[in-house]
């Protein structure tokens, strides 16, 4: 009986793990449900991670249980293996393939950060305040201050960087603006053109939403796992995440820099709302704030009579009787 090819047979055998991990890529459900417009490049680069992987795998236990079932002692067998030192074009073979796996996923890892917008801008401010955190300086901030920068990494401070969004929505005003302060142990959103502030992200689906970051006392980092987006709160640097949600829902937002004790509770969430439901919220919002206000004065900057005034009713006392006190 004629014997098969190793060719032949290496070839099926490449062929059938291809397909088994472009199958598992495209049907596993590791990832929770998309929610922005990021998120399917995101998944799409973990899928051709997650193929290579699976093929990876299958290849090298699939190689071991071969070998191990083929080679294996057979019984009476006290004989020696061949002396067999190393394979060169083997060797160059299993090092070149995985190099240029981890170069193609390189690229394709910087392709999708280039089209959600992650590349800072390379002008020589943030070249040579980089060059100044390499060599030593930092930036220092105590709780419940404002952060305090050295001079030398000022000019880092003075740039935003971070996911700037697609490059149709660069350069243009954001529908929605939201600024967010990071700080142990929670995350404060402030609405800066509707004077409305939250301890929880509301944004309308479908709109153009940009988060301005920032921290007050150490490193936080902003996470939304149905976006597929995170991004770090710096004290004394300025951070953007720009996203347009897609699916109206509430999705948690986490943060995954050890930032202190309480670490794990400093957790928010992000509602997604449809238009109508947005606008609605933030007019409740608006008004309820803008009640709530309370103006505190200085007692010893009022006269007698703007002190007393509060208390005209409840003292049964007229303006003549209080012009009477201030003689």
């Amino acid at each position: 009986m004629q014997q098969i090819p190793a060719s032949l047979l290496t070839l099926v055998a490449g062929a059938l793990v291809t397909i088994i991990g472009l199958w598992v890529s495209q049907t596993h459900s590791l990832l929770p449900v998309q929610a922005s417009e990021q998120a399917p490049l995101v998944d799409g680069f973990f899928n051709v991670m997650f193929a290579i992987a699976i093929a990876l795998f299958l290849i090298v236990e699939g190689t071991i249980l071969f070998f191990a079932i083929a080679f294996r002692q057979r019984k009476g067998d006290e004989t020696d293996g061949p002396p067999i030192e190393g394979n060169v074009p083997l060797e160059i073979f299993w090092t070149a393939i995985p190099t240029l796996i981890v170069f193609a996923l390189g690229i394709y890892s910087v392709d999708v950060y280039k089209q959600m917008g992650g590349f800072p801008s390379s002008s020589p401010a943030i070249v040579e305040a980089q060059n100044h955190a390499d060599s030593g300086s930092a930036i220092a901030a105590t709780i419940g201050e404002a952060p305090i920068i050295s001079s030398e990494a000022a000019p880092l401070a003075s740039q935003t960087v971070g996911i700037k969004g697609s490059p149709d929505q660069q350069g243009k005003t954001a529908d929605v603006t939201v600024d967010v302060t990071g700080m142990q142990f929670a995350w404060i959103f402030s609405y800066p053109e509707d004077n409305v502030t939250s301890g929880e992200l509301h944004v309308p689906v479908g709109a153009d939403v940009q988060l301005n970051i920032a921290a007050t006392d150490v490193i936080h980092s902003f996470w939304v796992p149905q976006f597929r987006l995170k991004q770090d709160a710096i004290p004394g640097m300025n951070t953007e995440l720009r996203f347009v949600a897609t699916k109206p829902g509430t999705y948690p937002v986490v943060c995954t820099e050890l930032c202190g004790a309480y670490h794990g509770a400093m957790r928010s969430k992000v509602i997604v709302h449809t238009p109508d439901e947005y606008q609605s919220w933030l007019q409740e919002n608006r008004i309820a704030q803008q009640e709530s206000q309370t103006v505190a004065l200085n007692p010893a900057q009022l006269s007698s009579s703007e002190y007393l005034a509060a208390y005209n009713s409840q003292i049964d006392i007229n303006s003549a009787t209080l012009a009477q006190i201030q003689k």
